[in-house]
């Protein structure tokens, strides 16, 4: 994958980029399979009483979603990758697998996947790029992505653009990984996860370029909180530029620099080895 930067007709133009495509089979000519398609039902921040849950989100262009295979289940049946797709709702792309049943499923694509290979699941499978097995089957110390937390749960570890998760070491039934946050945490071996690392590796690097852009996906704008009222954010109030007196945090009073947001008594602590690292100040 590439990453095009546009010339500067217009203020807006300056500085912004695209993905040149390169990875895709069709270019910029998306053409998703019908049936694994499903419509999405916008909720514009709001749960079902109407009210904002979640803030800066609403608008947007009309997304149809792609069923993804994350639990890899149809074992020893050979598939074929057709196509390399653009999906609107990851920052990953898909595959498009035709299996020689005649099923089609769709997949996250990996890196060094392209049209015309070959993938299986099961525990028979050779560890490349796009097989899917147990980790009591993958050797220690490869790339691995969309890994289990718990088995026949589907994945739910390292599926956005660029994830690699190592498999680190294997014991009493547990595997240690390292997760591109530099968390190390156990899942059980029967936990099976996928070969590689995720393609489009670029995508973090792309400038959005104008406001209108982030209005296009859904985001809304959102004011900061030292420019609101009191009685509206924590932040808010004072004279002039005034940051509040108090330590950064979000309209719930949460802090958010240096603050845990894990539940100390998460039934999950006991398999985190060693926490994510922290984030120095700029």
């Amino acid at each position: 994958m590439g990453v095009r930067t546009m010339k500067p007709t217009s203020p807006g133009r300056r500085g912004m980029q695209f993905s040149d495509w390169s990875d895709l089979t069709n270019g910029n000519r998306n053409r998703p399979e019908k049936r694994l398609l499903e419509k999405i039902k916008k909720s514009g921040g709001r749960n079902h009483h109407g009210r904002i849950t979640a803030r800066g989100i609403g608008g947007g262009h009309k997304p149809q979603y792609r069923k993804i295979d994350f639990k890899r289940r149809k074992d020893d049946v050979p598939a074929k990758v057709v196509q390399i797709e653009y999906d609107p709702n990851r920052t990953a792309r898909i595959a498009l697998l035709h299996y020689v049943d005649g099923e089609k499923r769709y997949i996250l694509a990996p890196l060094l996947l392209s049209a015309g290979d070959v993938v299986i699941s099961g525990d028979e499978a050779d560890p490349r790029p796009g097989n899917c097995m147990a980790l009591r089957n993958i050797p220690t110390g490869l790339e691995i992505h969309n890994v289990e937390l718990q088995p026949k749960r589907g994945g739910q570890l390292g599926r956005a653009a660029g994830a690699i998760i190592k498999l680190m070491a294997k014991e009493e039934g547990m595997a240690t990984i390292q997760l591109p946050s530099g968390e190390m945490r156990k899942v059980s071996l029967d936990c099976r996860a996928t070969i590689g690392s995720i393609g489009n590796t670029e995508h973090n690097t792309i400038c959005i370029g104008k406001a209108g852009r982030h209005r296009w996906m859904g985001i809304r704008p959102i004011s900061r909180g030292c420019a609101q009222n009191p009685h509206s954010h924590p932040m808010g109030g004072g004279e002039g530029h005034r940051s509040g007196g108090r330590h950064p945090m979000g309209p719930t009073g949460v802090l958010s620099k240096g603050g845990l947001t894990r539940k100390p008594k998460a039934r999950s602590n006991k398999f985190i080895i060693r926490g994510r690292k922290k984030r120095g100040r700029r």
